[in-house]
Formats: C-alpha cells, sequence, structure tokens
C-alpha cells in the first residue's frame, strides 16, 4: 500500500512513518524539514522523503496522486494562529479530491467529540471545557467539518494529551464519544498504530473516533 504521510516529522508522524514501514507499505514522508528522515534508522527503498508546503496546491497534488490512502498528523501552534491544521486539511481534501484519493484517516482533538449524554453536541462546546484548549479546538473542528462536506472516506482521530513514547497497543477506541475508560493520555506510538490498523482495516469510515491508553 503506497501511503502519503503529512506532518511525518512531528511527534505522532514519525512513529506512523517508522510502523508503516515496518508493515511493509510504501511511504511517502512529506514536510518542510525531512532531513531527519534521511537517516540510518530509517534507511528504507520503500521510504520517499518529499519536502513540501502544506499549503502548496502543487506540492500537496503530486505528494497524494497515485496514493492508496493518506495519514494527516499535522500539527501546528497550540494558540491556533497559524491555521496549518484547518487549512492544511482543506488543501490536502482538494488535492485528494482532485487526484482522486479517497482514504484520509487524520489526527484531531478531543473535543470534537460528542458531549456525553449529548449526541448532538460537542465536548469544546460545553461551559466547562478548557478555555486554553479552545484555540487549537477550535482549529481541529475546521479540519473535521471540512472533511466531513468532503466527499472522501474519512476517519478523525480525537486525541487527548499525547505522551511523547512509543505504544504498547494497549488503548482503546470508540466511535463518536471519549471511550470508557477514559485516562485522557496517549502515547504517540499507540496514536500511530490506531490511525494504521484504521487504513489497513476500513475501520470507523466516516467517523470521528476516541482512543484512550488504558
Amino acid at each position: 500500500m503506497i501511503l502519503t504521510v503529512f506532518g511525518a516529522t512531528g511527534q505522532v508522524g514519525k512513529h506512523v512513518v517508522k510502523e508503516a514501514l515496518a508493515m511493509g507499505h510504501t511511504v511517502r514522508a512529506f514536510g518542510r524539514s525531512i532531513e531527519s528522515l534521511i537517516d540510518k534508522d530509517l534507511s528504507n527503498d520503500q521510504l520517499m522523503a518529499i519536502k513540501g508546503y502544506v499549503f502548496d496546491e502543487k506540492d500537496v497534488l503530486s505528494a497524494v496522486s497515485g496514493a492508496d490512502a493518506v495519514i494527516s498528523v499535522l500539527g501546528g501552534s497550540f494558540d491556533g494562529k497559524d491555521q496549518t491544521r484547518s487549512l492544511g486539511i482543506k488543501n490536502i481534501a482538494e488535492q485528494m479530491e482532485k487526484a482522486g484519493v479517497k482514504r484520509i484517516v487524520a489526527l484531531g482533538g478531543m473535543g470534537i467529540l460528542n458531549a456525553e449524554g449529548d449526541d448532538n453536541g460537542l465536548l469544546i462546546d460545553q461551559p466547562d471545557y478548557p478555555e486554553q484548549y479552545k484555540p487549537v479546538g477550535f482549529e481541529h473542528l475546521a479540519a473535521f467539518r471540512t472533511l466531513e462536506a468532503s466527499s472522501l472516506a474519512w476517519t478523525f482521530i480525537c486525541s487527548p494529551d499525547i505522551l511523547d513514547q512509543p505504544g504498547n497497543r494497549q488503548y482503546i477506541t470508540s466511535a463518536g464519544n471519549a471511550p470508557n475508560p477514559n485516562h485522557y493520555q496517549i502515547a504517540a506510538g499507540d496514536l500511530a498504530d490506531c490511525m494504521l490498523q484504521c487504513v489497513q482495516k476500513s475501520q470507523y469510515l466516516l467517523q470521528r473516533v476516541g482512543i484512550s491508553r488504558l
């Protein structure tokens, strides 16, 4: 399978690239600073490091054309002012539609899940949602709305706090809502595993997904 990974050099992206290669996939790792991908640890004939700008239509179209699926783990500033997540996904979705590539698994935040007992409201809309998380949360919401309105076969992983560590595959997922139990944490390696499993097994199509470590 040919996978294009946006945000490939970030906290979660580096785990996605490593695990995807270990699974035997061909990986197109897209980013502005890809030098860290060209080292002995990741040396692999199946890895193509692509230096590009996620807001550039030609760069993104070239990266997604001919891919079987796209994984987006775009980062950005915590205050959301750079709009990397929202406008990046917008460009990715548009170029995927041009290229006829349908499958995307994208990373967002937990605030985009349904509030408990309220299928019509999101966690980010609740009065007790922390103010400091709202700017980045609204970026995730805009990214989700873009995917929801597209013709793509999307999955939106709504992550809690991410631990910068490998995974142990001891995690739980839930469609639409936060999982139970919910420890409000997930290892970067387990996020990568979840996203790759969603691609390989066509899981959670057109759904938001809550996730937590066990």
